[in-house]
């Protein structure tokens, strides 16, 4: 099993940045995919980002294209999600995630079997 802690949320003025980290611990992040989904109030989880186990290839939601960048350091076992250009549309708490089923669509919640608690982003206008 393993156990995902997401920080660096806050509360930033729109235009601004800000930096997520997801550390993993009771198992390796190798060998598997990871993602960020969001979910404002009243709305639903949505997918942001995520990249392969190999780091490789990534993936991002229309929404956030060109603002975001998700990372990982095997090393740290940590995977990251760079927020630029922030917008008050970006408020949401952040999840990250490991995928657990390769062969399910990367932007399904469906196909990951971990989460975090989660890390509240505000953005104001």
């Amino acid at each position: 099993q393993v156990q995902l802690v997401e920080s660096g949320g806050g509360l930033v003025q729109a235009g601004g940045s800000l930096r997520l980290s997801c550390a993993a611990s009771g198992r390796t992040l190798r060998g598997y995919g990871m993602g960020w989904f969001r979910q404002a109030p009243g709305k639903e989880r949505e997918f942001v980002a995520a990249i392969e186990w190999n780091g490789s290839i990534t993936y991002y939601a229309d929404s956030v294209k060109g603002r975001f960048t998700i990372s990982r350091n095997p090393a740290k076992n940590t995977v990251y999600l760079q927020m630029n250009s922030l917008r008050p549309g970006d408020t949401a708490g952040y999840y990250c995630a490991q995928r657990l089923r390769q062969e399910l669509p990367y932007y399904s919640m469906t196909s990951y079997g971990y989460w975090g608690q989660g890390t509240q982003v505000t953005v104001s206008s």
